[in-house]
């Protein structure tokens, strides 16, 4: 294999943001127990019965670039909004592939993403918020999620789930924490990773990690 055919090698810093809140936010431990308490009791009397209608989760994207070629269009985010409704919804048309081990977890989660369509004023929206920055690349360490660190700064997580698209460097494919999430501009779908990652279920990924 060429070298220039050999996909490049990127990460998921979830872990990393793990570690990072569990020493900087007092409060974040208790909540991410509470969650999982909660998780698992919601699965021991099946999470058909926890869910009986299907919850919407308003959604606002971020798209901060440097270049033109990183202010993706909306019609990828809204490829990409799809793709993950799909994901979801156990409507994916790759749902055949899934492995053996997780057959039995494989469901319709009952959850489905939409761009918001008022801000928290009660303006109209497209749920879509572009800022230009002068920084090359972000970390895990949350600077692209304030508007002080070259960034864009969040809309309330109570009210709306935070997607940061960014060019990422140090190798990150994405981060999470809880109510927010930052991905690599992805070639495909939302925006440019590069060759090896031209699939669309990297945001199924991050948000079942949370």
């Amino acid at each position: 294999m060429a070298a220039e055919d050999v996909p490049t090698r990127r990460y998921c810093a979830t872990s990393e943001v793990h570690r990072q809140l569990l020493n900087a936010d007092p409060d974040y431990a208790p909540a991410r127990s509470e969650i999982e308490d909660l998780t698992d009791a919601e699965q021991a009397r099946g999470f058909a019965a926890a869910a009986p209608r299907t919850r919407t989760v308003q959604t606002v994207v971020h798209v901060v670039y440097r270049t033109d070629r990183e202010n993706i269009s909306n019609a990828q985010v809204d490829s990409q909004m799809r793709i993950l409704n799909e994901d979801f919804r156990m409507k994916n048309s790759d749902r055949s592939k899934v492995p053996d081990v997780f057959k039995p977890l494989h469901s319709d989660c009952r959850i489905q993403f939409k761009l918001a369509t008022k801000d928290v004023f009660g303006n109209a929206t497209t749920g879509i918020t572009r800022t230009r920055t002068s920084v090359p690349a972000f970390s895990f360490d949350d600077g692209v999620k304030a508007s002080r660190s070259g960034g864009a700064d969040p809309w309330p997580t109570r009210r709306y789930l935070n997607i940061w698209v960014c060019n990422l460097g140090e190798g990150l494919l994405a981060t999470e924490a809880p109510g927010d999430f930052v991905r690599a501009h992805h070639r495909r779908q939302l925006g440019h990773l590069g060759r090896g990652w031209d699939t669309s279920h990297i945001d199924l990924l991050e948000r079942g990690d949370m």
